[in-house]
């Protein structure tokens, strides 16, 4: 069934007023599409077919006698030819044939209207095949067509040729990173063409998937769509993402440094977690002791990895991850830990038993210290407490009962991750108590 389809158009060249084109004997609507800034066109036509299609004019003043109609083809409208055989009823002026592929104005006095015709039955999209070549790049996915899908091509007032675009969809899943959920979501994604050519490259899947081909936008705005669901393809490409996160120690006798920032006081606990798209086949955790990796001190063939790190220095860590033949390469974030200089500092005088919080326990004050221990004597060498963490601290006790104020003595034994030894020895003054 054929019918009318109209279109109205602002006039853009000598006037606001608007001209309004008609398109008789159609079977399907006309696609207007506004053509790009500085083609001096007003309107694209698509349609089906122009066969048996005729177009009229309603001036927007006076009388349809006085309007003409130029036409032009690829060298522009300053090659445009005034076409013979108008017919008009005194309100509307009539080409009755529209020729395929071909550009029109029409002369209303001062006033001029440009468009183009396209004939959409020369440029009709048709998908026969979908294929992937066997040489796939990493971050990019390369599809083979085997379809009919010529450049639908119009031409500017000056003659420049222009293209329509088609609005082809590709549609397929992907892995998408989720913060929130600290992991890959397989999600829905799409990508764009405005034509297809042989070979299209689009951002790679990240997982194995399929290809759906929906378009082009013509055919689906007639109802007509093509789609085309692909094998499976196989991806190669590769994503990572990686944590790092220190294990908190609420030691207040501890000097930490910068608790933003990783490292700090030997020794330091840090969980290293690794998150990998479906392609990765090799994985492993590096450590250097440079921050471009040219020596890797340490490796570990795994995700995620618990380290302590017990020596002085800065050192930097990644992952690192690669396809099944390895053609695909990625490095994780690189990470920093800086283990500071050891310290190690004993007080002379504490009062247990007094105050509760307030100098009521002797401890030392440290950082970076890897091993430690420590012996209490009296005056008389008795050993009446030790520790082996530097955390801990004495509360004054000895055998549950605190002992009397005085002078006591320690000794300690202890190593830092910069490798200075201590061999420390001094007095412990115990104040009176308020229960002594």
């Amino acid at each position: 069934m054929r019918y009318l389809y109209t279109f109205i158009a602002a006039l853009c060249s000598f006037g606001s007023a608007y001209a309004q084109v008609d398109f008789s004997g159609v079977s399907h609507p006309v696609i207007n599409t506004t053509p790009e800034s500085g083609t001096g066109l007003d309107a694209v036509y698509t349609l089906y077919e122009t066969d048996g299609v005729s177009a009229s004019y309603l001036p927007s003043g006076g009388s349809a006698a006085d309007v003409k109609w130029y036409k032009f083809k690829e060298k522009g409208g300053g090659y445009a030819e005034l076409v013979s055989g108008i017919t008009n009823d005194g309100t509307r002026s009539t080409l009755s044939v529209v020729e395929a592929n071909t550009g029109y104005y029409i002369e209303d006095g001062a006033k001029r209207y440009y468009f183009w015709v396209v004939d959409y039955s020369d440029f009709r999209f048709n998908l026969r095949s979908v294929s992937f070549p066997e040489e796939q790049d990493c971050g990019v996915a390369t599809i083979a067509f085997d379809a009919d899908c010529a450049p639908i091509r119009y031409y500017t007032v000056n003659g420049s040729p222009k293209t329509l675009s088609r609005d082809i969809e590709i549609i397929y899943n992907t892995l998408q990173w989720n913060e929130e959920q600290t992991g890959f979501q397989n999600v829905s994604a799409s990508s764009m063409c405005d034509n297809i050519e042989e070979l299209e490259v689009i951002p790679a899947p990240l997982c194995d998937t399929q290809f759906t081909i929906r378009g082009d936008r013509f055919q689906v705005q007639w109802g007509e769509p093509v789609e085309y669901v692909s094998d499976t393809y196989l991806t190669k490409s590769i994503e990572v993402r990686t944590t790092a996160t220190q294990t908190e120690r609420d030691n207040p006798n501890e000097q930490k440094g910068d608790e933003s920032a990783l490292g700090g006081s030997a020794p330091a606990d840090i969980q290293f977690r690794s998150y990998c798209t479906d392609a990765v086949a090799f994985k492993e955790w590096q450590f250097s002791r440079d921050a471009e990796f040219r020596e890797v001190l340490l490796r570990f063939n795994e995700s995620d990895l618990d380290y302590s790190f017990r020596e002085n220095g800065t050192f930097y860590v990644k992952f690192t991850a690669s396809n099944e033949d390895a053609s695909c390469t990625i490095d994780g974030d690189v990470y920093t830990i800086t283990i500071g200089e050891s310290r190690l500092e004993c007080p002379n005088a504490f009062s247990p038993d007094s105050s509760e919080g307030v100098n009521d326990e002797w401890k030392v004050s440290y950082k970076s210290i890897v091993s430690f221990k420590c012996w209490i004597f009296d005056r008389y060498g008795t050993p009446i407490f030790s520790f082996d963490d530097p955390a801990m601290g004495w509360d004054g006790k000895y055998k549950g009962k605190y002992v009397r104020a005085g002078v006591y003595y320690y000794v300690i034994e202890a190593k830092g991750a910069d490798g200075k030894e201590y061999n420390l020895k001094g007095d412990i003054n115990i104040l009176k108590s308020k229960q002594q």
